[in-house]
């Protein structure tokens, strides 16, 4: 097989491309990421060598460019994970996100419609999105596969919007297709924006630790790397034309959470127990700030099995120890560095 990732440099992506090169040496696996601030090779290093592993640099807003590496290497499906994910800079810029989760998403559904051909047979467009479509749930409730969509920031309006557009293809076209939502991703290589990593880098160099409003927002968290066996199991075992909601089982108040971290990181560090707590500092609320996001994945369990591996105590102490290990890492992103290389790498494009 010949598969295409998108965002594969990503967060999320990496983890995905990774478990895939590794688990499956015969599909020729393809990597195309426009390397921005979230998307950095060295996510990748340990597979980069790999005979089954090939990265493409490129724009699925470019629709000639996405005709040309599908006519060049023929895939036969696509998991889709690229996209602009951030909500706060949805909200002080949205377009950027209606040109890539929208747009883009149209231009990578165009490109397999016109490879395809109506060929369908052993094709497949997986699509990745997020719980955020659904809206904001109260104290009681989860996100369920049947739930209506009511997205609140630009940001899920995006994904909502590619949601249907890829159901459109599915149903006016025929084009098989898959789709999962997930919950709030955390574990190694997150971009230090996002609520867990900022907080770990923030803690580690003495300086306040953002929470929005009172810290009473509730997110069910996912790890990565459950995350992405959940994409493998969707990815061969799914039905087409299907949504599977994933989520972790691990519904946190963002003040507890990060008090569990501090906690943590107290520990790890070898500082006095309760020193990081005193770096809380609470912030203005975001704008349409989702109150609650709880994920029902029962379809997901019962239908193919799958469950998430480790507890959110044991997932959070995993990822602290990652970024504790890999300084380099984070210093090269929070500097902005590793763009800088990739300029002058891929000027050609």
């Amino acid at each position: 097989m010949n598969l295409l990732i998108t965002g594969g440099a990503g967060f999320i992506g990496s983890h995905v491309l990774r478990l895939f090169v590794e688990t499956y040496p015969e599909y020729n696996i393809f990597n195309l990421d426009k390397l921005t601030y979230a998307g950095n090779l060295q996510n990748l290093r340990d597979v980069e060598e790999r005979e089954n592993y090939t990265f493409l640099k490129g724009d699925i807003t470019d629709a000639a460019y996405l005709e040309q590496i599908f006519r060049e290497h023929k895939f036969e499906a696509v998991i889709h994970l690229a996209a602009e994910s951030h909500v706060d800079r949805s909200i002080s810029g949205p377009m950027a996100f209606v040109q890539t989760n929208v747009l883009g998403t149209v231009n990578l559904l165009e490109a397999c419609r016109r490879a395809w051909t109506g060929q369908y047979a052993g094709k497949l467009f997986y699509h990745v999105s997020t719980d955020e479509v659904y809206g904001s749930l109260g104290e009681d409730g989860l996100f369920t596969e049947q739930t209506t969509y009511d997205p609140r920031s630009p940001y899920s309006a995006s994904k909502a919007a590619s949601d249907h557009f890829v159901r459109a293809w599915h149903h006016t076209y025929g084009l098989p297709v898959k789709l999962s939502n997930c919950s709030n991703n955390y574990g190694p290589n997150h971009f230090p924006e996002k609520l867990i990593p900022l907080a770990i880098h923030n803690i580690k160099s003495g300086r306040p630790v953002p929470v929005y409003g009172k810290g009473e927002n509730v997110r069910d968290w996912l790890y990565v790397k459950d995350h992405a066996r959940a994409i493998d199991a969707i990815f061969h075992s799914g039905k087409v034309g299907e949504t599977y909601n994933v989520g972790g089982v691990n519904e946190w108040r963002n003040i507890d959470l990060i008090e569990l971290l501090c906690d943590v990181m107290d520990e790890k560090l070898g500082r006095e127990a309760g020193e990081s707590r005193k770096l809380i500092t609470f912030v203005k609320d975001r704008a349409g700030h989702d109150a609650r996001y709880a994920i029902d994945s029962s379809k997901l369990m019962d239908e193919l099995g799958w469950k998430p591996s480790v507890t959110f105590e044991e997932g959070l102490r995993k990822t602290v120890d990652w970024y504790l290990a890999n300084e380099q890492w984070l210093e090269e992103v929070t500097s902005g560095h590793y763009q800088k290389y990739y300029a002058e790498q891929y000027s050609a494009r």
